[in-house]
């Protein structure tokens, strides 16, 4: 059995603040302990649970995030960008049994702890097939086309109360409950190691493939805080203008909706111009 592990940084234990995950910052240098503590803690379990090999894919900004030297010498990571899944990378070799979204948080637009969908500003809402998409609901619709269930979640509150919708079998550990966008009232490591070791163990049962989900196809809407930015977006061949900041597109598949939707982020990042957005 062999379990991955998707590591986003902003659900992680004791984040609330912008500076506890911006790279280079000491802030982001004491929070990388708490978050390699939350994926070895995942590992752990997910090994004490029967899985014979787990992959680590970082999903936060650099990616280039982990503490490797303090992770499970039994697990592998993957570490840095530009990887054709992104957040859920190797999920498409056929070989994986179960994901686990490991610090989580809200999309763009709803309340939670640093609460972004891929941007952190910018964007102010995405839709898939008219749903409103957190980057959670988002992967959890790629590796659905992979046959791959979402096991195990972890973040904050809101972001467990948002996996009820695309993963609600999956086990939840809320880290933290939330204050507002820039506070929380946090859970030590230890106690929350703990929770995440105990339910990656009993979401080791969850981790059985079923059939691939049917392909699309996939409309997929952007809001943005700025009208230049759909403008930009238009660039990206498929992609309309469908309101003054909103932009539209459709794929045949979700494999090809995450990936133009990279795309069309990529191209509104370029887009902004320091503090003026």
């Amino acid at each position: 059995m062999k379990i991955l592990i998707s590591a986003d940084m902003e659900g992680a234990t004791g984040v609330t603040w912008p500076a506890d995950v911006l790279p280079g910052t000491p802030q982001w240098e004491r929070c990388r302990s708490m978050f390699t503590s939350d994926v070895n803690a995942a590992v752990l379990g997910f090994f004490d649970g029967g899985a014979d090999e787990v992959l680590i894919n970082e999903a936060h900004w650099t990616m280039r995030n982990l503490l490797l030297e303090r992770l499970d010498e039994r697990a592998e990571m993957l570490t840095g960008r530009h990887k054709p899944l992104s957040m859920v990378e190797g999920v498409q070799h056929g070989d994986i049994d179960g994901i686990a979204f490991i610090g989580y948080h809200a999309g763009a637009g709803d309340e939670g702890v640093l609460a972004h969908t891929y941007l952190a500003n910018s964007i102010t809402g995405v839709w898939l097939n008219g749903v409103r998409a957190s980057e959670g609901f988002l992967n959890a619709h790629v590796v659905a086309e992979y046959g791959v269930p979402v096991v195990l979640v972890t973040g904050d509150d809101v972001a467990c109360q948002d996996a009820l919708g695309y993963a609600p079998e999956a086990r939840k550990v809320a880290v933290k409950d939330h204050v507002s966008r820039y506070a929380a009232v946090c859970r030590t490591p230890a106690r929350t190691a703990a929770d995440i070791r105990a339910a990656a163990k009993e979401a080791t049962a969850l981790a059985v493939r079923h059939e691939p989900a049917a392909a699309g196809p996939h409309r997929m809407e952007l809001e943005f805080d700025a009208e230049h930015l759909a403008m930009a977006a238009t660039v990206v061949p498929g992609v309309e203008r469908t309101g003054e900041r909103r932009i539209g597109y459709a794929e045949p598949t979700m494999y090809a909706a995450i990936r133009t939707f990279k795309a069309v982020t990529t191209i509104v990042s370029a887009a902004v111009e320091e503090q003026y957005g």
